[in-house]
């Protein structure tokens, strides 16, 4: 892994661009959250925005602050800065209620900042308490483009079908397996070697399963987590097959299906709905499932670079999670919101990745290899007759070094360009 390893830096040095994102919310709202997985850098972010805007800190990872707000939430929140930072703030969720009150006496925007590693919009009491009083933004851990330090403007040029044929990327060969092994915590890449990667994504792994979902439900098999984990690892970019899952395990299928939704609100998990259109039948309608991201997959599977890259059918299906978990990253700080799905029908034509904005419509399909044929591109097609003039673009990543069209806003672009954007 030398080649990539030379590329890794001090966390700190990584510029997060959804930055200029949360200064905007801080312009216009009460309070902004910014949630996401733990050690993917909201506490270091979120500081780095409350130095330049004078916004003290406190965390509810300290037993002292949690305890207090805990006994007497009216009266933490009410000697509160006027503007503060709040970390962790899903482990005390009994403060809402007194944010709300006190926002609701004095609304001025930018006065909040909350961060939270569980999914605290499925909290009833933030949830109810501060909606329409709170912008939320989604963190995630480090980006290709961000690590690169590139212009990642890979969805501007998917919406306007802005790819001009020619040379302009680079074929990765195994240092693609790398990058994916390697993932997207900024904690794990400043690590000297893949070995030491790999032990700080093993006790990553069991952390968060030993005390996040601790925190957020009463579980009787916790010794089932890890391995349901690394199952789910194993069938990264597949439907959802619930009974698959449980098949190891002496639990219901139904205790095996909250557990999955238990690793979602903690960001390690992610279901990818099913794109429907009313012009198509047949269409397959069971979600996606992602690992939130491929070094902790990589590393629950007990794969470093170079047996990824030698077991090709695996690093298809992870390359594909790599891809769709880059374009999740993008999509963060991208202006505008963009949904996203996958399609498949009961002939097996499917799009790995469709991306909905302001209307328009594009599909992603991802390949591991150096080559593409027009075949490659039958699910697109299909796509593209479906969503007739609201179809933006069809793209096939793949891992090349030429933008090649192949048909009206079809093309086969480096996997290079979501990163390296010409």
């Amino acid at each position: 892994m030398i080649g990539y390893d030379n590329h890794m830096k001090n966390s700190d040095l990584y510029p997060r661009y959804l930055q200029p994102r949360i200064m905007e919310a801080l312009a216009d709202s009460p309070v902004v959250l910014i949630h996401g997985p733990r050690q993917c850098g909201k506490t270091t972010l979120a500081r780095q925005i409350g130095d330049l805007k004078g916004f003290p800190y406190l965390s509810f990872d300290d037993d002292v602050q949690r305890a207090a707000a805990k006994a007497d939430p009216v009266g933490y929140v009410a000697d509160l800065p006027e503007r503060v930072i709040l970390d962790e703030v899903q482990r005390v969720p009994e403060l809402f209620t007194s944010l709300k009150a006190q926002i609701d006496a004095r609304r001025k925007p930018g006065r909040f900042i909350l961060t939270g590693s569980a999914n605290v919009l499925l909290v009833p009491k933030l949830a109810d308490s501060l909606a329409g009083r709170m912008a939320i933004l989604r963190l995630h851990p480090l980006a290709q483009a961000e690590i690169a330090g590139g212009k990642a403007d890979f969805l501007s040029a998917l919406f306007g079908s802005a790819f001009k044929a020619g040379s302009s990327g680079r074929r990765l060969g195994r240092m693609m397996a790398e990058r994916v092994a390697a993932g997207g915590y900024p904690a794990a890449l400043t690590r000297a070697t893949a070995r030491r990667r790999t032990a700080w994504y093993r006790d990553y792994a069991d952390t968060l399963i030993q005390r996040d979902i601790r925190d957020l439900a009463r579980i009787s098999e916790f010794d089932a987590l890890p391995r349901l984990m690394m199952m789910a690892a194993g069938q990264t970019a597949c439907l959802v097959n619930v009974s698959e899952l449980a098949a190891p395990f002496q639990v219901s299928r139904q205790t095996i299906r909250d557990y999955v939704t238990l690793l979602s609100r903690i960001f390690l998990l992610e279901e990818l709905p099913a794109w429907h259109n009313n012009r198509l039948s047949r269409l397959i309608k069971t979600p996606k499932m992602h690992v939130g991201d491929t070094g902790l997959a990589c590393t629950l599977l007990g794969l470093d670079g170079e047996m990824l890259w030698k077991d090709r059918a695996l690093f298809g299906r992870i390359l594909e999670t790599f891809i769709f978990q880059e374009l999740r990253r993008q999509a963060s700080w991208h202006e505008e919101t963009v949904y996203f799905s996958h399609f498949r029908d009961k002939d097996k034509v499917e799009v790995d990745i469709i991306l909905e904005c302001t209307g328009r419509l594009a599909g992603v399909e991802v390949k591991a290899a150096a080559t593409v044929t027009g075949d490659d591109f039958k699910g697109l097609r299909k796509l593209q007759n479906a969503a007739q003039k609201n179809f933006a673009a069809g793209v096939v990543l793949y891992d090349g070094e030429a933008v090649v069209p192949f048909g009206k806003n079809l093309y086969a672009v480096p996997i290079s360009h979501l990163w390296e954007g010409k």
